[in-house]
């Protein structure tokens, strides 16, 4: 269904108010800026946050995860041949989803919830907000040609194996990130992690 101006404004609003959350906390900590602070910076009103976000940590973690781009989301849908399989839908929707931005920002936010561990519920929610997203426009590419039980499983599996790689608990280099700055110097690529994760998917793991 076609988004109305309305709707577009108001998520134009609720990703303002969340990256400005999540950027004057990189610069100031959780503790260091009010929500009149931040309504203030965006130019709306404290009613106008609570008509979004439930307190200011959850505003955080949406903040972390407002850099999807629908114009490449538009154009994977356009160019896909139509015999793609699910897992081909699949792995272009991963790389056009977990760009190096949204992983950088994600483990950036992993290390605010140790230092502030309120933040880590809503971190968890932020992820299954993206593992949500991933399903249902999974579920609208492949247009009912797959078991919906088979969708579910192969973005579980993404998905499970991504958050501990956020998490930092696989060695695996993060977009940006180099040997020097990793404390093993074994540590694998994001690239080659990735595809490592879907030739496991592919020979039916």
């Amino acid at each position: 269904m076609k988004r109305t101006l309305r709707h577009l404004k108001k998520e134009a609003t609720e990703k303002a108010l969340a990256r400005v959350a999540f950027d004057l906390t990189m610069e100031h900590g959780l503790d260091g800026f009010t929500v009149e602070e931040l309504v203030q910076q965006v130019g709306c009103s404290r009613r106008t946050f609570a008509n979004y976000f439930t307190c200011k940590e959850e505003a955080v973690a949406l903040g972390a995860i407002s850099v999807t781009n629908t114009a490449e989301l538009e154009r994977l849908l356009t160019q896909l041949p139509e015999n793609a399989s699910l897992l081909d839908l699949l792995y272009e929707l991963v790389k056009m989803q977990l760009t190096s931005e949204l992983i950088g920002r994600l483990h950036q936010l992993v290390i605010l919830s140790r230092t502030y561990p309120v933040l880590e519920p809503h971190y968890l929610a932020a992820m299954h907000r993206l593992q949500t997203q991933a399903q249902e426009t999974l579920l609208d590419l492949s247009n009912g040609q797959y078991d919906e039980i088979y969708t579910y499983l192969l973005i579980s599996a993404i998905y499970g194996t991504v958050l501990p790689l956020i998490e930092g608990r696989l060695h695996v280099l993060l977009p940006g990130q180099h040997i020097a700055s990793h404390d093993r110097s074994d540590a694998v690529s994001f690239d080659h992690f990735m595809e490592t994760v879907f030739d496991h998917l592919r020979k039916g793991f």
